[in-house]
């Protein structure tokens, strides 16, 4: 808690700044000044408190870019400081995340620079999902429009918006449990506004991320969701259910794509390479369409399935390893294999 002293100090700052809109610059450079000597002294609480109830308050007047500038500052402190993820730092940047005014393009930084923090001193390399999650659910925020890109027959999506939607794709595919309906339901809010042939493009925005970081819960989640809102939005939707001992599965006649993105979570799911091998070459004409999965879908099987992607050798390399015998072809990195539990085998009804 700021101690009495530093709220004093606050205090006097926001009774400047409001009096007149040319205060605000005064009142943010001697709240960083006063913050610097703390630093200086390690003064480290002390420094923190004032940056955070400096950024909090500028951030809560609008002032966006001395608020972000006071904010970002406060996690360089964190780190100098030696301060660790913890309940009270994540309260301290939460609040801070949450105050800052609609397009603001400091927040970004400021994100960045959470994350980049939280995967330092905590436990995910990855950047902390508690932080991530509030991260894509801000960038989330705000009124979507879609552009479409019409050289390919299944077009490109192109979001234009004021808010930051590749940002929230992102931050939510490396959040917590929640993250994936949060996504699902942006994914669909977005692909009300383009064509209703365009559905499987936007789940596939929201399953892809979470299968290449390997969390095929969150992959299906996101799934169920997506097409749970999409039939009960078009009760004329045309929709066939397909159980089997072990799964279920809706199936789709006008939407191939989307039957595809199902089918393969269950070859996910089995672990089964043969059905993924099956499923690529059955839908291949469509995904050709799209032009945009190949990258994806490569991975996907290289993580699940162990189907090595082909990279580019080295012929110099190559080479010199037939003549000298130590075995021709360039290093390549070992895939990541993911391996998923798969339930017992059962064909579907």
């Amino acid at each position: 808690m700021a101690s009495a002293k530093i709220q004093r100090t606050i205090a006097r700052q926001e009774e400047k700044y409001t009096i007149s809109e040319g205060q605000y610059y005064e009142a943010h450079q001697q709240l960083r000044v006063i913050a610097s000597r703390y630093v200086k002294s390690e003064s480290w609480d002390a420094a923190i408190d004032l940056l955070y109830g400096g950024a909090l308050a500028l951030l809560k007047a609008g002032q966006g870019g001395s608020g972000g500038d006071m904010a970002i500052f406060l996690v360089d402190v964190l780190g100098k400081a030696g301060k660790e993820v913890g309940i009270e730092e994540k309260s301290k940047l939460l609040t801070i995340l949450r105050a800052f005014p609609a397009r603001e393009p400091t927040k970004k930084r400021f994100v960045a620079e959470m994350i980049n923090w939280s995967s330092r001193t905590g436990d995910f390399p990855l950047g902390d999902p508690e932080l991530h999650h509030a991260a894509g659910t801000s960038f989330a925020a705000g009124k979507f429009t879609v552009q479409r890109h019409l050289r390919q027959a299944v077009p490109v999506l192109i979001l234009a918006t004021e808010g930051e939607p590749y940002d929230a794709e992102r931050h939510l595919a490396l959040g917590t449990k929640d993250s994936p309906e949060q996504l699902a339901k942006c994914e669909y809010e977005w692909y009300t506004q383009d064509e209703p042939a365009a559905a499987a493009l936007y789940a596939a925005r929201a399953i892809f991320p979470y299968l290449l970081v390997g969390n095929l819960r969150s992959a299906n989640k996101a799934h169920l969701i997506f097409t749970s809102r999409l039939n009960s939005s078009n009760k004329s939707l045309s929709v066939q259910e397909v159980s089997g001992k072990s799964s279920d599965m809706r199936v789709y006649p006008i939407l191939p794509l989307l039957n595809f993105l199902g089918l393969l979570l269950l070859a996910v799911q089995r672990g089964s390479s043969d059905l993924y091998k099956q499923l690529a070459k059955h839908y291949a004409p469509h995904v050709k369409e799209v032009g945009v999965w190949d990258d994806a879908l490569a991975q996907v099987g290289e993580m699940y399935f162990g189907i090595r992607i082909p990279r580019q050798g080295n012929p110099l390399f190559e080479m010199m390893g037939s003549m000298m015998g130590f075995g021709g072809g360039s290093p390549k990195p070992k895939p990541k294999k993911v391996d998923v539990p798969p339930p017992p085998a059962a064909e579907l009804d």
